[in-house]
């Protein structure tokens, strides 16, 4: 296998981790999401250690994705490359910060002694959760927008490494999924609604193409890399 071919799979592995890992703990999630009485019930919860676990997973695979091509594209565009390693990071900064503040929930459970002031309890609660819900935003929404979408959809097509057309999705999807971020800013569209899911559709659908060709094709032959 040539080099480049190697990076490509490793590169696309590390992609398809990013999706592989982030999705199951919505799951493991969902009890402290959707439950009321969910702090006041006490006790200590393995479900939420497993998904803050696979968020550490899918912030690993974040960071290691941008440092895996960054030596080839670099001649591409340094600035380019260099900034797609840094909104990475930035990303998977703000997941670890989303898992630092259910953990900190996670903790207020464990202590929970039956008769303590429980409507103080549930305001942090709420904090936390909304801390959470907005470093979700922030990462994923608006950083992948710049950095999967613009940054790496620019380095694929001015490299040739994918297919013109595939590449476009991106440099489209991109500016879309980071507008529809500032939607939410500005309370226009509400975080995980219909809408919002639209206007990021594209950007979903150059992430799961660059997965399937990475992995089953690779970086084209013929590519400007190195």
């Amino acid at each position: 296998m040539n080099p480049i071919r190697k990076t490509s799979l490793i590169f696309g592995l590390f992609f398809a981790g990013t999706f592989i890992f982030s999705i199951p703990a919505l799951f493991f999630y969902d009890p402290l999401f959707n439950s009321k009485e969910y702090l006041l019930l006490g006790g200590f919860d393995t479900r939420i250690s497993i998904g803050a676990l696979f968020e550490i997973f899918t912030a690993i695979c974040n960071i290691a994705t941008a440092i895996v091509i960054f030596p080839l594209f670099r001649k591409i565009s340094e600035t380019a490359s260099l900034g797609y390693v840094a909104t990475r990071t930035v990303e998977s900064l703000l997941i670890l910060s989303g898992v630092v503040s259910l953990m900190a929930i996670m903790s207020i459970r464990t202590e929970y002694i039956p008769g303590s002031d429980a409507q103080g309890l549930l305001m942090a609660k709420q904090v936390l959760m909304a801390f959470h819900d907005w470093t979700f935003m922030l990462g994923p929404q608006f950083c992948s927008g710049i950095g999967s979408g613009m940054l790496l959809g620019y380095l694929m097509y001015r490299s040739g490494a994918m297919p013109a057309r595939l590449a476009l999705i991106g440099l489209i999807g991109g500016p879309l999924a980071f507008i529809g971020g500032i939607l939410v800013l500005f309370d226009v569209l509400q975080p995980m609604s219909p809408g919002l899911f639209a206007i990021t559709a594209l950007e979903i659908i150059w992430e799961l193409s660059i997965i399937v060709y990475t992995l089953s094709v690779g970086f084209r032959p013929e590519a400007k890399l190195g």
